[in-house]
């Protein structure tokens, strides 16, 4: 059993990127072909232990297949999926090396005590190297014993793969097919477990389908600091169970289905909702927190069906908090902004079409006196539309500032900023250090009719000191947002925005990393992406024609903004890098 791991631990194991090794190498070899390999690898809290059978495999190019083991895990060694068959260098009676008649050390292979003509296998996810030793994962004897291992674990496991939520990303239908036997000599009747046990709010368990590796028990005590799962029961009747009943409630239980290697742990939210094989992935961001962690959006024909953790060290590892994953069905939610609207004269917003909009817009502000604007911009907008309307700001000499959004963090990966782009707002110059400090000199402006005209991107500016009575005082209002509210019924000028998932774009994380997102799928009706149409407006206002592609913008940024000098698009790779904030 491993010891709890302090909370400093945890959050290393789930933030920091893995240490690199020692350049300390040592010579095995890995069927039959010598390879170096370093003495010390990073473990699953970065920290630097004896490099193990199954790494060294991984290094020399050879899958070890495993259930148990995950690199981000305390190891536990009990599926022995991971069996290998392996040698070392033979030692005489004088405690030294017996040397072939080439001079080479003589290897000796693992044999049973008690029946030397028997191989003797090891665990590759527990087993340290050692100099000389011969690892052989694709032997006969290997390969028989991970025949063994496979049968004994589907004696008992359902057929059930056509309903099951794992299928196509079930190992244990890949090393079936892979390392299984065709067929079993098991003829007595299966042992039956508990189907759709509710663990919890979020997750159902299926014993029956649990092959016992214990990474969710792992998980959630060692990572997650809530020790609520065990086994109950002996034998072939052990199963997964919560100390009680639906008392599997943190914050990261959804973690489980993702490190499940089977069918065992599946999400009621996505359980029984599309194949995966028929889903597009798409490399993106959560948006929930500052902390931006890395992810991927299933979808499919233009609907977002679930968010899984992508895996980067430098900001979440493998993880995602619950609140974060399942905040995505407000995308596609009925009552989105799907068409521009203009305000006339004693009526209310009727629809228009971009051509109409962006004109009346533009006009609007080329006629607008130095100093008569105020933007609010949310920190929610990415780098290149932050950095787009602080030019525009620049340009009219508007007052800016951008919604600060506090709440509860914890120890892991959620961060008291519930601003995806805080540090992005900063950098660009449309917030300062201590966001919303200019929220009230706005307001004060439109009370005393100096500010005629306000720009407000993706915020309902009501709720925040800038009531709708003071918006009836402005000449002109123009708003984009994604979903409807009072700032939105009360524009006279209305852009329709996207998610972050209809877009692609940059965030800066609250610790200062650049990271850039994919678009996943298309944003319904006339819903443009705001850099887009930021673009348009700023040359028919400034005159400037800047990029028209969200690659040639970013750059464009780098090169004038001071906190994100030395980038370029293409080197931000697909984890980001981080600059000074």
């Amino acid at each position: 059993m491993s010891a709890p791991a302090t909370t400093e631990a945890k959050l290393a194991a789930a933030t920091a990127p893995a240490s690199p090794p020692l350049a300390e190498k040592i010579k095995i070899k890995v069927d039959g072909r010598e390879v170096e390999v370093p003495k010390m690898m990073p473990n699953w809290q970065g920290k630097l232990e004896p490099t193990t059978m199954l790494q060294a495999c991984q290094i020399a190019g050879h899958e070890v297949p495993h259930y148990c083991y995950h690199p981000k895990l305390p190891v536990a060694g009990n599926c022995r999926m991971c069996l290998v068959e392996f040698g070392t260098p033979q030692m005489g009676p004088d405690r030294k090396p017996v040397l072939n008649q080439d001079g080479t050390p003589k290897v000796a292979k693992a044999v049973l005590p008690y029946e030397p003509s028997t191989c003797r296998g090891a665990i590759a996810c527990a087993t340290p190297i050692s100099p000389g030793m011969e690892i052989y994962p694709n032997s006969a004897a290997t390969k028989q014993m991970r025949e063994a291992v496979l049968e004994s674990l589907l004696i008992n496991h359902p057929l059930d793969c056509s309903i099951c939520d794992q299928a196509g990303e079930c190992k244990l239908q890949e090393y079936s097919v892979e390392h299984g036997q065709s067929q079993s000599s098991f003829v007595e009747a299966k042992v039956h477990k508990p189907k759709a046990v509710d663990l919890g709010p979020r997750i159902v368990l299926d014993d029956e389908r649990c092959i016992l590796c214990t990474r969710c028990i792992r998980f959630t005590k060692d990572i997650a600091g809530d020790d609520a799962l065990g086994i109950v029961n002996r034998g072939s009747y052990n199963t997964i169970a919560a100390w009680k009943p639906g008392a599997f409630d943190n914050n990261y239980t959804l973690n489980t289905v993702d490190i499940c290697p089977v069918g065992a742990l599946t999400s009621k939210d996505f359980r029984f909702q599309m194949r995966v094989w028929f889903m597009k992935e798409t490399k993106s961001l959560c948006t929930s927190c500052g902390t931006g962690c890395n992810i991927i959006v299933g979808s499919r024909e233009e609907k977002i069906y679930r968010y899984e953790p992508r895996q980067n060290d430098a900001v979440n590892a493998c993880w995602m908090c619950d609140h974060g994953r399942l905040n995505y069905k407000w995308i596609g939610r009925g009552d989105r902004l799907k068409k521009c609207g203009v305000r006339g004269a004693g009526c209310g917003v009727t629809d228009s079409d971009w051509s109409t909009v962006l004109k009346g817009v533009s006009e609007t502000l080329a006629k607008a006196p130095h100093g008569s604007t105020a933007i609010v911009a949310s920190a929610r907008q990415t780098n290149e539309e932050l950095f787009l309307l602080k030019k525009l700001a620049t340009k009219l000499g508007a007052l800016t500032d951008s919604v600060p959004r506090t709440g509860q963090g914890d120890h892991l990966l959620v961060d008291e900023d519930k601003n995806p782009n805080s540090n992005g707002a900063r950098l660009t110059g449309i917030a300062f250090t201590e966001m919303g400090i200019n929220l009230p000199k706005i307001a004060e402006g439109i009370a005393a009719g100096r500010i005629k005209t306000l720009i407000v991107f993706g915020e309902d500016v009501t709720r925040h000191g800038l009531d709708p009575s003071l918006l009836a005082r402005l000449d002109t209002l123009i708003v984009s947002d994604i979903l409807p509210n009072r700032t939105t019924a009360l524009a006279h000028y209305l852009l329709p925005g996207c998610a972050h998932a209809e877009k692609r774009g940059t965030f800066t994380n609250t610790k200062g990393r650049v990271q850039k997102f994919m678009k996943a799928v298309e944003a319904p009706g006339d819903a443009r992406p705001e850099w887009e149409f930021l673009h348009e407006l700023m040359h028919n206002v400034t005159g400037q024609n800047g990029f028209s592609t969200i690659e040639g913008l970013f750059n464009q940024m780098a090169a004038e903004v001071p906190g994100f000098a030395g980038l370029e698009w293409a080197k931000l790779g697909e984890t980001g890098v981080t600059v000074q904030i």
